[in-house]
């Protein structure tokens, strides 16, 4: 009953955080407007009139977040911040570093509870050590598959992105209208990012930072190419529609090239679970009635 017990309140912690960061995003616009609605008039609040998020939520979020710096000092919450940025998720570096934490912890009382009521000691530390660690890298491997597949998306419609971006400039269109042209007849990963660099240059940043920001931001290296040939073509004076007719070209080919290697590894993954899970099968129903009948034969 109270391994049960102790399942059910881990369960229930689990639940209130993963709500918690899916309506992160939405609390933080009603508190924005809620911010901006009160701006002409004060507004005191004692500490009883605080919600339940603000008293123990985030205080304990921060208290979570900094266990995790303190446990691995080679993090940063910069590049925290980045890799969050880059993979697309809407959640803040102290939300995810403390459901890093806090998977970790409950992994560990879970996993040791049910080890030791299974297994005495060895089952606790087992079970603790394994569910601990997969609390500890599940929000990491998310992020990370998020962020691989946000940026294989974005390098399948950079060439596509190229060519609007050409067909604007040399249409007369300067760089900044060329790319708001992209964010309004684009979907996906890759208008955001434009958005945003375009967002960033409006605001006053040169854009040589705005574009080495996008470069961080996606590390893809057809995109680092581009903001490269885009600074020296604003260094040089060069014509940019030249200069991204020829880097749409060569995204192009490296997609074609890209899909090409991916084609032919297919049969490679695809030998795998044939031999593990179709040639069993095909095996026990060609020679099941042979063997059937040679045991017969002989038992006969």
């Amino acid at each position: 009953m109270i391994l049960l017990l102790l399942a059910l309140t881990c369960l229930a912690g689990a639940g209130f955080l993963v709500s918690e960061v899916a309506t992160g995003p939405a609390r933080q616009r009603r508190a924005s407007m809620a911010r901006a609605a009160s701006y002409s008039r004060p507004v005191v609040r004692d500490g009883e009139a605080r919600s339940f998020r603000e008293r123990v939520v985030q205080p304990l979020s921060a208290k979570l977040a900094g266990g995790v710096l303190r446990f691995t000092p080679k993090t940063t919450t910069e590049a925290v911040a980045m890799k969050l940025l880059s993979s697309g998720v809407s959640i803040s570096t102290n939300a995810f570093l403390a459901l890093k934490g806090g998977g970790a912890v409950g992994g560990l009382v879970l996993g040791a509870s049910v080890g030791a009521g299974t297994a005495g000691g060895a089952g606790a530390l087992l079970g603790g050590t394994m569910l601990g660690a997969v609390g500890w890298i599940a929000p990491e491997y998310v992020v990370t598959i998020r962020g691989r597949r946000r940026r294989d998306q974005i390098r399948s419609a950079l060439p596509d992105a190229l060519d609007l971006l050409a067909v604007s400039v040399e249409a007369g269109l300067g760089f900044d209208a060329a790319i708001t042209k992209i964010t309004d007849h684009m979907n996906g990963p890759l208008s955001d990012e434009f958005a945003l660099t375009l967002g960033e240059m409006r605001v006053g940043e040169s854009r040589a930072d705005a574009l080495r920001k996008l470069e961080q931001r996606v590390a893809a290296p057809e995109l680092s190419s581009f903001v490269r040939a885009i600074i020296q073509a604003d260094q040089l004076g060069i014509s940019l529609g030249r200069i991204l007719r020829v880097q749409a070209a060569d995204s192009r080919n490296k997609r074609q090239s890209t899909a090409e290697e991916r084609a032919m590894k297919a049969p490679i993954k695809m030998l795998f679970p044939t031999v593990l899970f179709i040639f069993p099968a095909m095996f026990i129903v060609v020679l099941g009635p042979a063997i059937i009948n040679i045991l017969k034969l002989f038992n006969g």
